[in-house]
């Protein structure tokens, strides 16, 4: 299989094989292409060359509805469900039995029980499906899954919202499955319930396959191993990295809770001068801490000191009243008013601050701050008036950047800096905060890309299932010591 979208490789010359009766697993880092290989398996996507092959024959799929035809089903990570439906509405949603020309609703709670007893689900096939957990819709999916009589079931992080004991009943149901003849394909980043439930893992590693292990040779070492095996002679040199290990934090976390992980309480510090990347695999809860210390959602808990004094942070007013700028992953929609010229989204940040009497916007400051943006950040734009929407990603990206540069801030968060722009427009944002930081700026930032985070930190936190596992100085920001913390094997330091 190969795939392709604009300026990325998703996948080349990817080769799978599914058995009967088998648990698959598809492992790799953020970004290896098992996402994109899946929609190709059930129909959502189209691949650019390749073959598929079901039985031996050549099959073609050209819709969802295709690869249900033919047995294949895909349970996405984000759940495909509608809230407002009972539970057997949702079961056969599309496809229900009728009776006279009408829906044949005790058929379908008929039918429906049938499957959630195959499942071992304990609910009223007449529930709203708003009514239960996360856990007992994941269970709702399987079953309606069943009810297509699929024979070979893809499950995209299946455990990332469920407790131990739903995910212990997931895994139930997994084996359940294989036993009565059906092929599972599960992707996790959960290396642990890799190891317990797969038969034989195929591990990607960028758009390509990096090796396959079978049922004797799954360990969290071999699939590490395979996953990070890429040529670290591509990463970006940093030419300085300060000294600032005297200086004392400008920002430091203590207790901090996130509330899409509860359970959890984070503490850090950053200094002036430094660059500290967070790392951790999809669902580690990066994204979400960086948003809730800046106010877009409200910590459950604990304190936030900026140089030493205790804030209180409830909005992204207060973040930036104290001095912190986020960069979100989204810049379209969350970083830029897209249809404001590049002058109107650099002074967003600052327009307050810079105003006359508190009324009237300062244009001439205005125009100073875009000037200097433009000049410092080498945004590419024919005038200071040019609609953002019509700029490159990268340029885009840098008018983000240009926003909080304007308003002069102590911590600037950067969720994802080069997601969606080209290797040039990346270098130019590396040399960046690399600058950023040698003036004297603390720069926090979340990457799932491995050589982001290993050529540009001079300290990484590792994030798993919303807490940090550990923190890496130096020579231990490696591949390989980054994604035994980031799969959960070790807690706290590790001792190696």
């Amino acid at each position: 299989m190969c795939k392709r979208f604009p300026g990325v490789r998703a996948l080349h010359q990817v080769n799978l094989t599914v058995r009967r009766g088998e648990v698959l697993a598809i492992v790799g880092e953020n970004g290896a292409g098992k996402s994109t290989l899946m929609k190709i398996l059930a129909g959502v996507q189209s691949a650019d060359e390749g073959e598929l092959l079901i039985d031996g024959k050549p099959a073609k799929l050209n819709g969802v509805a295709d690869a249900i035809d033919h047995g294949i089903a895909l349970i996405h990570q984000e759940l495909n469900l509608a809230t407002n439906l009972t539970v057997a509405a949702n079961i056969f949603l599309g496809r229900e039995p009728t009776r006279f020309g009408l829906i044949h609703r005790s058929r379908i709670h008929q039918l429906a029980q049938q499957h959630l007893d195959a499942v071992g689900l304990d609910v009223s096939p007449q529930s709203l499906l708003s009514e239960l957990s996360i856990g007992k819709q994941q269970m709702v999916e399987i079953a309606k899954a069943l009810s297509i009589d699929a024979r070979v079931l893809i499950m995209d992080e299946p455990t990332s919202s469920l407790s131990q004991r739903e995910t212990e009943s997931l895994f139930e149901v997994v084996e359940s499955l294989r036993d009565r003849g059906v092929s599972v394909i599960y992707i996790s980043h959960r290396l642990a319930e890799v190891e317990r439930l797969a038969d034989r893992v195929v591990v990607m590693r960028d758009g390509e396959n990096a090796g396959t292990l079978e049922k004797d040779q799954i360990s969290h070492d071999a699939m590490v191993c395979r996953m990070v095996g890429r040529d670290v002679s591509r990463f970006y040199n940093r030419t300085v990295r300060n000294e600032v290990s005297d200086r004392p934090a400008v920002l430091s976390v203590k207790d901090f809770v996130v509330p899409e992980h509860p359970q959890q309480k984070i503490s850090f510090d950053i200094r002036p001068g430094e660059i500290v990347g967070i790392a951790g695999l999809v669902g580690a809860g990066r994204s979400e801490l960086l948003r809730c210390l800046f106010g877009v959602t409200e910590s459950l808990g604990g304190r936030i000191f900026i140089e030493n004094r205790p804030v209180r942070i409830h909005s992204p007013s207060d973040a930036i009243r104290h001095g912190l700028g986020l960069v979100p992953e989204d810049r379209k929609t969350q970083g830029l008013v897209i249809d404001f010229g590049v002058k109107r989204n650099v002074s967003l940040a600052s327009v307050k601050d810079n105003s006359r009497m508190g009324t009237w916007i300062d244009f001439a400051k205005e125009a100073s701050d875009t000037d200097h943006a433009i000049d410092r950040l080498a945004i590419k734009t024919p005038s200071a008036d040019q609609v953002v929407r019509y700029l490159s990603g990268g340029n885009q990206q840098k008018v983000v950047l240009g926003k909080w540069l304007a308003m002069r801030p102590k911590v600037l968060m950067l969720d994802e800096p080069t997601r969606g722009i080209d290797i040039g427009a990346k270098e130019e944002i590396y040399r960046l905060m690399e600058s950023l930081a040698a003036d004297g700026l603390a720069v926090l930032f979340v990457s799932s890309e491995m050589e982001e985070v290993i050529s540009l930190s001079d300290r990484t936190l590792v994030m798993h299932e919303g807490r940090l596992t550990g923190e890496l100085v130096g020579d231990d920001i490696n591949e390989e010591r980054i994604m035994n913390l980031a799969t959960g094997i070790c807690a706290g330091e590790c001792d190696e």
